[in-house]
């Protein structure tokens, strides 16, 4: 045994629990925490500008990688700061640890500097949080803290260190230290045995894989099951990657915003839903009589509590999701023989993927939107990772841009926190350096947290940050279409300093630029491709954040609706190849338009 600082220690357990990617800003009541990092080495520290940054930052690194990032911060609104960010990876069951300095444990009492009960703030948004006050706990409870993390549906926790605490000596030795093994259930073969009974009195059934299929790294498994079974799989927003867009059996997302129409219509057309490692979230379902209506439910999920929350399944097991999809292979490849053939299902299914897209082939001057995915999808590579929160942008990008891997679309789906995209972002870089990171953003949610862009600069985090900016809090104005207003919802004045941006307001090119990143404008929709051309280019020769900013027209409708069968379509859908060039097969492969036509297409 050792005796040594509380903070050597916990520097120590980090390194050995595997959490070395930290993102945050010093400050007095955790500098002690930061003497310890720059001693000991072991833990990469990136700092930031803002605190709720720094939270998403951990975020981002996080869902990338599938490890856990660490964020950092003093005592008092520092703590506060990160709240948002211990929300949004709650609400999508992501690890992150949030660590805290904190006054004394002899002032708590007296309303010290900055001295807030952020125990009692964290603990709606977290898993766990605790401020600890005896040296000795400091292991344990830090042991506690990543079984926490990593057991049943994972989450963020939060440890708060109070300055004594921190400074404080404790015998200690970390090959003593042993992490804590993760609670996580599993589906037996009776369980598995009945979800094959019901599949087998199927005629159309279909899989729907949740981020739970991501967390477990699963996504070969689910292929693999898909494959064996041929039978369709569709993904949610947070499942989105875990079978490859341009897979035949991908049969597109569903849900009443971010959808496609394909998918939606081969959901309304099944009749056995297996839903693995999802919550059945209500963008995702929408109005539940539709929902439900004409078909079976198989609900398996990690929490316990998740099965029947929102409605009760057939069957509910509560099961790690790679778990259940391997019980789920064993059993399947031994009962296939006497399963049914589903082969015209899941082409059917495909044709239907064929010819179901909405226009994106504009000329139009403002751009529109739909050209700005088109484009995207042509420019950027099948191994590029899409970081995206909120807004419209968000919504009509998973619609019509391609994601074909798990891990490459990462987005704060459930709370979707304005601001999220950026620091989102810095952090996929930390944890992906290799990969081609690519953010997207409307103008309000990049305007958020803008700072961030700074923190790119400064330590050579290369990714490109597409801002489609049409001046507008564009989905809440789409949303008070309902109340006959439109009402503060106008980002647009005349920028004195900037009369370029022909009354659009900010300047984000010049910002971009003053906070040491480069940045493109693009206008015509003609030169959408080679302004991202240039900004790969520029974020390779330069190492730092590039941003494109399109000009779109200030007013588009995207398609969403209340329910599945009554999606309004804003723009027109009829089309031939050439106004779908983003289609994923080709069309002669696929049946006739006029034999598929959309459901609930309305204006």
């Amino acid at each position: 045994m050792t005796r040594m600082r509380t903070v050597d220690a916990i520097v120590q357990i980090l390194e050995k629990e595997g959490a070395t990617e930290a993102f945050g800003l010093p400050g007095a009541a955790i500098n002690p925490f930061y003497s310890a990092m720059r001693e000991h080495g072991g833990i990469r520290h990136t700092l930031h500008r803002h605190v709720e940054g720094a939270s998403h930052a951990a975020d981002g690194y996080s869902r990338a990688t599938g490890g856990i990032g660490v964020c950092v911060g003093t005592s008092g609104p520092a703590g506060t700061d990160m709240i948002t960010g211990l929300y949004g990876a709650a609400a999508d069951s992501i690890p992150i640890l949030c660590l805290t300095g904190q006054a004394p444990t002899s002032v708590l009492h007296k309303e010290d500097f900055q001295a807030v009960d952020i125990e009692s703030i964290a603990k709606p948004v977290t898993k766990f949080a605790s401020t600890i006050l005896e040296p000795g706990l400091v292991p344990g409870t830090f042991a506690k803290a990543f079984q926490i993390m990593r057991s049943a549906r994972p989450g963020p926790v939060l440890l708060d260190l109070p300055l004594d605490v921190q400074m404080a000596e404790i015998e200690f030795d970390i090959d003593a230290y042993e992490p804590l093994a993760p609670d996580t259930p599993a589906a037996t073969r009776i369980q598995i045995e009945k979800v094959l009974d019901l599949l087998a009195t199927a005629e159309r059934p279909m899989l729907i894989a949740g981020g739970g299929v991501i967390n477990a790294n699963a996504s070969e498994k689910l292929v693999e099951l898909a494959e064996l079974l041929d039978v369709p799989v569709s993904p949610t927003l947070m499942g989105w990657g875990s079978i490859p867009d341009d897979h035949r059996l991908q049969a597109g997302m569903v849900g009443i915003q971010t959808h496609t129409r394909y998918g939606n219509a081969s959901f309304l057309e099944s009749d056995l839903v297996i839903g693995i490692g999802n919550r059945w979230a209500n963008r995702h379902t929408g109005d539940l009589e539709t929902y439900r209506a004409g078909r079976r439910f198989v609900h398996i999920d990690i929490e316990a509590t998740q099965i029947g929350r929102v409605f009760s399944p057939d069957l509910g097991i509560v099961s790690d999701a790679g778990a259940a999809l391997e019980l789920l292979l064993t059993v399947a490849r031994e009962r296939r023989a006497s399963l049914p053939d589903w082969s015209s299902w899941a082409a059917s299914c495909t044709a239907r993927k064929g010819t179901l897209h909405r226009k994106t082939n504009f000329s139009n001057i403002p751009i529109k939107p739909q050209r700005v995915y088109q484009e995207m999808n042509s420019a950027f590579g099948p191994e590029t990772v899409y970081v995206s929160t909120i807004g419209l942008s968000q919504i009509a990008g998973a619609q019509m841009l391609h994601v074909y891997g798990p891990r490459r679309w990462i987005n704060a789906g459930q709370a979707g926190p304005l601001g999220w995209t950026g620091p989102a972002a810095l952090g996929v870089v930390r944890g992906r350096p290799d990969a081609n990171v690519v953010a997207l953003s409307g103008d309000y949610d990049f305007q958020f947290m803008i700072e961030e862009l700074a923190v790119g600069a400064q330590f050579h985090l290369p990714y490109i940050h597409v801002v489609v900016n049409n001046s507008y809090l564009g989905l809440i104005r789409q949303s008070q279409r309902g109340f006959d207003m439109d009402y503060h919802v106008s980002l647009a004045f005349e920028n004195i300093n900037a009369p370029e941006t022909n009354g659009y307001g900010v300047d984000h090119v010049r910002v971009a630029e003053g906070l040491g990143c480069k940045a493109v404008r693009v206008e015509d929709p003609e030169e959408l491709a080679a302004g991202f051309a240039e900004a790969q280019r520029l974020a390779e020769e330069h190492r730092v954040p590039v941003v494109v900013e399109v000009i779109l027209e200030r007013v588009t409708n995207i398609s969403m609706g209340t329910s599945l069968d009554a999606v309004n379509e804003f723009e027109d859908v009829a089309q031939s190849a050439a106004d779908a060039p983003t289609a994923l097969v080709p069309l002669t492969e696929v049946t006739e338009q006029a034999d598929l036509e959309p459901v609930g297409a309305g204006s």
